[in-house]
């Protein structure tokens, strides 16, 4: 009845309750740290792992034995050491068999332990495992009083607290945890490299990362794949945080790529259905079929590509948007004293040279205790065996056992344990031979006890024990490097992929509605002023074609919206289609919010210009392009804007061009760049041009002695005009006229500028495309209303051109 009654007042302790939360949640993530998540320095296992090497090596599962049940294994560590799930230790007793999750398993497992497609293992009744022999020199001289102890869950036990640890255990198979606030991510290496890094540490002991990287060349994991490595790995062992790049092994095969090889970690079967994804999205087009034809032999999955399509872009787009390559987040946290820290590469190599000494040094002094029994037992037997003809008289004649102890005691000066020696002797040891071989025992353990007082004396004795021990470790279970090393100084960046694009001029094209492609140049034919065209777009009734340009593959787009933001996209991640193909939304590609692109500018390099821009309002405005360089997801702000005004044209230049603006109504001011001082990003601008009501800026050309200004109508006419005929005046002004304005011709809708050696792609909003030569148009004055370049619809009228420089293909008619 009494254990239901309330506490009396005399038991309850006052706490603020803010400080026993606290102190709850500090014990509870000490608990998680320490106990579960991370590993510790001296052996690189969390306790659950340890748990399981020990118990199978108290139970003799040896790597030379045969396999035990590991419903067995796991019994034995819940009920003696691990007082946690089945399904825990079983999950942590599976990993370290896979060959694809550690660098060098400890255990070897007989039976179904999972596989790269994400398939679990079979349940641990069907399973077996026994010791790898590697684990095995995990746990040498553990009987040797090495290690600490502690008592059990139930204090019925002892267990350790860390093993033997003789491999360096934390690098050549890492680590990864999540714990309270922190969390661990240590990559595998390989064992020859670390090994030679501990004796390179042990031969100088002020070596630095630097120097310790051309031995410890990187990560090295057991799937394989493309490590690059340079400043971001070299910060990552300098700081014990960083990152690296994984890429897979992927080869070229007849038009297919063959997968070999994929990053640490990513699930094979996962890999294949996002490829299979971004084909179904559109994201990626050129790719026929994908097959997985892996076997036990090792990864292969094949994709084939379209007949004519580019590998090389294929394989940069599943760079990109899949996961054949990945970042690897490098943190080096490890338990040292049973407190978390970040460490360095040199600094855990030196955690784990110090944590050997102190093992060797132990098992030393072990071997000289146990050596010094044995000692002083021999020399009691060799003073039994030499007075033989006495002592066992002395011994007949006793009455008792301890009457005998005391004969032996006195008579001949011994101790009580070699009195009891003598007294367990047997009689075949008195046989002339093994008399021989007791007394060789004493003085081949005296030569021992003088080499371990040498050893425990010598600081440089035990280093020399370390590097030999190495290199056995070396010898017996060092092989080659599983990842390549791809030396890269800079991060990884599209610079790299580039290498794998080639280098060629296409057209991008660009709806009203957003949907952006490229296509390869020879997809249009060259025919005469006046044809008909082809049709160069499938589209939705009220969508049209708005923008279009040609530019090099490599080259940087920069994508200014009528609200003034600009947004960045490299030309090859836009997908490639045909010429009736819809394309991708650019919404796909970049994190546009509710506005339009009006300007597109394809940018080479950031190093040196200005970007000059207009809106409707007939406001100008230049800023340096370096301000551009540096691009942001979300996009930046390239110039303010007043209300209802618009962005409508953006021109690359050098700081000493002139400037031609152009008007809807037939209206054109001349004017130079230098009118317009250079300014920061978020500036308003400057007065361009002085409209009358109801007209708007169309368009802004850089204007160039020798050339001619291309002006286009929204019904297809157009017309080449010399640049000298337009005034060069002071920005601001009316201007002069451009173009005589009919019902025939329509108003204004494009202004560009020609050489004349180019040719033209003219499209119309219902996306019908022609492909002419600026020499079939004609070149008259600013008062003229153009010639007809292109037979429209009555519901059709022209909205965007692009120039394509130099063309090798003959003239052709085509209906």
């Amino acid at each position: 009845m009494t254990e239901n009654l309330p506490p009396s007042k005399e038991h309850v302790i006052p706490r603020v309750i803010e400080e026993e939360m606290k102190q709850a949640y500090v014990d509870y993530a000490m608990s998680v740290i320490v106990g579960r998540a991370l590993p510790d320095v001296r052996d690189g296992l969390k306790p659950v792992h340890r748990r399981i090497l020990y118990a199978m090596n108290e139970n003799g599962m040896f790597h030379n034995r045969p396999f035990k049940k590991c419903a067995r294994i796991v019994g034995e560590v819940l009920g003696k050491y691990h007082p946690h799930g089945d399904i825990a230790v079983y999950d942590s007793l599976v990993r370290l068999a896979q060959d694809f999750s550690l660098r060098y398993p400890l255990i070897k497992g007989q039976g179904n332990f999972g596989s790269l497609d994400g398939d679990k293992a079979a349940a641990q009744r069907y399973t077996e495992a026994k010791l790898n022999k590697l684990a095995e020199e995990m746990l040498q001289d553990i009987e040797k009083e090495t290690v600490s102890w502690r008592d059990n869950f139930d204090g019925s036990l002892k267990e350790p607290e860390v093993l033997p640890g003789k491999v360096p255990n934390l690098l050549i198979n890492g680590s990864s945890g999540i714990a309270v606030g922190m969390a661990t991510n240590i990559p595998p290496h390989n064992l020859v490299e670390i090994c030679q890094g501990v004796i390179e540490l042990i031969n100088n002991p002020e070596v630095t990362v630097e120097e310790l990287m051309e031995i410890v060349k990187g990560p090295d994991f057991p799937t394989g794949g493309e490590i690059f490595v340079g400043k971001g790995l070299l910060y990552a062992y300098k700081t014990g945080r960083g990152k690296i790049t994984i890429r897979s092994v992927v080869k070229n095969e007849e038009n297919r790529l063959v997968i070999t090889e994929i990053p640490y970690q990513v699930n094979k079967v996962e890999l294949i259905e996002q490829i299979a994804e971004l084909v179904r999205d559109k994201k990626i087009i050129g790719i026929r079929n994908i097959n997985d034809e892996s076997d036990r032999d090792g990864i292969r999955v094949v994709i084939d590509l379209k007949k004519d399509v580019d590998s090389s872009v294929i394989l940069n787009q599943l760079f990109k948007y899949s996961r054949l390559k990945i970042t690897f987040g490098i943190n080096l946290l490890a338990l040292v004293d049973n407190e978390p820290r970040t460490l360095s590469l040199v600094q855990m190599l030196q955690h784990f040279l110090t944590y050997r000494k102190e093992v060797i040094r132990k098992r030393t002094l072990f071997d000289l205790t146990q050596a010094e029994q044995r000692v002083h037992v021999l020399e009691g037997l060799i003073v039994a065996l030499d007075n033989i003809d006495q002592v066992i008289p002395g011994i007949k004649n006793s009455k008792t056992v301890d009457e005998a102890k005391d004969f032996l005691i006195k008579q001949y000066s011994l101790t009580e344990i070699q009195a009891r020696a003598i007294l367990d002797l047997k009689l075949q040891k008195l046989a002339s031979l093994e008399q021989d071989k007791i007394k060789s025992e004493n003085s081949e353990l005296k030569i021992k006890i003088t080499e371990y007082h040498t050893i425990l004396n010598s600081e440089e004795k035990i280093l020399l024990i370390i590097k030999q021990e190495l290199t056995e470790l070396i010898t017996n279970y060092g092989d080659s490097r599983r990842s390549k090393v791809v030396i890269n100084d800079e991060d990884e960046t599209d610079f790299e992929l580039e290498q794998l694009i080639e280098k060629e001029n296409v057209v991008v094209t660009m709806t009203h509605g957003g949907y952006i492609k490229r296509i390869q140049i020879d997809s249009y034919k060259t025919q005469r002023r006046g044809g008909k065209g082809v049709k160069s777009a499938v589209m939705k009734e009220e969508d049209f074609v708005e923008q279009l340009f040609v530019c090099s593959t490599h080259d940087h787009l920069l994508f200014f919206t009528d609200q003034g933001q600009v947004y960045w996209l490299k030309v090859y991640n836009i997908p490639e289609a045909n010429r009736l193909a819809k394309g991708k939304h650019l919404s796909n590609l970049i994190e546009l919010k509710e506005e339009n692109i009006t300007a597109i500018i394809p940018i080479e390099s950031f190093n040196q210009g200005y970007l000059v821009m207009a809106t409707e309002k007939g406001i100008i405005k230049k800023t340096d392009l370096m301000e551009f360089s540096r691009p942001r997801n979300g996009g930046i702000r390239a110039l303010n804007l007043d209300q209802n005004d618009h962005l409508v044209g953006v021109k690359l230049t050098d700081g000493t061009k002139q400037i031609i603006l152009a008007s809807r109504k037939g209206a054109a001011i001349r004017f130079k760049e230098e009118d317009v001082r250079s300014m920061g990003r978020t500036a308003y601008g400057v007065h361009g041009i002085k409209l009358d009501e109801g007209d708007r800026v169309v368009g802004m050309v850089i204007a160039e002695e020798g050339k001619q200004v291309l002006t286009l109508t929204e019904k297809g006419y157009g017309k080449q005009t010399n640049v000298e005929e337009y005034r060069l005046v002071g920005r601001g002004g009316k201007g002069v006229t451009n173009l005589k304005i009919t019902e025939k011709n329509g108003d204004v809708s494009y202004v560009t500028l020609l050489s004349g050696e180019e040719e033209l792609l003219l499209m119309s909003k219902n996306g019908v495309a022609i492909r002419i030569k600026s020499q079939d148009v004609p070149h008259v004055g600013r008062v003229t209303q153009g010639v007809r370049l292109m037979k429209l619809n009555d519901q059709d009228i022209f909205v965007v051109a692009a120039k394509i420089l130099d063309s090798e293909d003959e003239v052709s008619e085509e209906e």
